[in-house]
Formats: C-alpha cells, sequence, structure tokens
C-alpha cells in the first residue's frame, strides 16, 4: 500500500524527470542548431537575461545574488528579440555563426520547487541547473562558459514554457569574441 508522503515524493520525483527531460531536450535543440523549436520553448512574456557579474568581497557575497533593477547586462532579451536573433541565426548574414559554431550544452544539478508568487492561475516552478556551454568556431577558437540557470517554467497543455530565465555566468570578463551562442 502506498501512504501519502509516498504519493508526494513519487509525484516529486516524476516531475523532476520531466524537467530534467525537458532541459536536456532543449540543450540538443541549441546543439543541434534547431533554434526555431528552442524558441518555442518560451512562452510570450518570456524575460531572457544575463546579468553582469560584480567582484564582491567575501563579507558582501550575500550581495551577488541575481542583481535587480537596473544593471548591465550582456543581453536582457524579450520574446521578439529572441525571434530576431533566431531569424539572424537562420538567414545565412550572422557573421558571428557563419560558418556556424559547434556547441555543447551540458545542463546539471538541476533543482525544482513550487513557485511561492505565482501569475493568476498558472501553475509555475522555480528551476536552477548549472550549465557548462563548450563553443568551437572555425579551426581553432574555442569558449567555455559555466555558470547558472534560474528559470521559472510554466505548466501548459504541451508540458512546460520557460516564462523567466536569468543566466548567471561564473566569469565577469567574457573572453569570448562574441556572445552570439544562446545559453
Amino acid at each position: 500500500m502506498v501512504q501519502p508522503t509516498e504519493v508526494g515524493e513519487l509525484e516529486q520525483v516524476l516531475l523532476q524527470h520531466r524537467v530534467e527531460q525537458f532541459l536536456y531536450r532543449e540543450a540538443q535543440l541549441l546543439d543541434h542548431w534547431q533554434w526555431a523549436s528552442w524558441l518555442e520553448l518560451f512562452d510570450e512574456d518570456i524575460l531572457y537575461w544575463m546579468p553582469v557579474r560584480r567582484n564582491r568581497l567575501r563579507r558582501q557575497r550575500g550581495q551577488d545574488e541575481v542583481p535587480e533593477g537596473i544593471e548591465m547586462a550582456h543581453f536582457y532579451d524579450d520574446y521578439s528579440s529572441l525571434q530576431m536573433r533566431v531569424n539572424q541565426m537562420h538567414s545565412g548574414t550572422h557573421w558571428a555563426e557563419d560558418p556556424p559554431s559547434r556547441c555543447r550544452h551540458l545542463v546539471t544539478n538541476v533543482i525544482v520547487q513550487p513557485r511561492s508568487e505565482v501569475s493568476g492561475d498558472a501553475v509555475e516552478y522555480d528551476v536552477w541547473s548549472n550549465f557548462l556551454v563548450h563553443r568551437n568556431r572555425l579551426e581553432s577558437e574555442t569558449d567555455i562558459w559555466a555558470g547558472e540557470r534560474r528559470d521559472v517554467l510554466r505548466v501548459v497543455d504541451t508540458g512546460f514554457k520557460i516564462a523567466h530565465r536569468t543566466i548567471l555566468l561564473d566569469q565577469n570578463v567574457v573572453q569570448s569574441k562574441n556572445l552570439s551562442v544562446l545559453f
């Protein structure tokens, strides 16, 4: 006989699995240059941003959380600007991606929690994950980015949509020639 706490644990394990599979599928779409399909994973009210990190003294470490308000960002995109980036990738005239980069997106350490602040009747989850993106361009250009993603996943009829994504690079100085890769 299944106890009520076991049902809750089983539901949590299934949710964890579904979220991880969603994130792995997203990584696969990016690795295989399926940018239009990748864009379909986002809800139309998406905020997709990568704030610039700041160095903090040890005593200020608590301030190194997600910046809020007016901050410097590598990018701060909504759905239309993501659509523009995807269209540019497909255009064949994106100089930073011709020839296209070979990328590998690795996603680990996924944590899923029900969202305490919910917009309307939507069911949403806070999802934290670590990532490593390896990019090779041309003959010998290699870039590696590591960091954390903080997502809000919204439950929809087809599964999930990404409603918000904050990308926190471990580097605060990006030394690659461009940030044309998607995270």
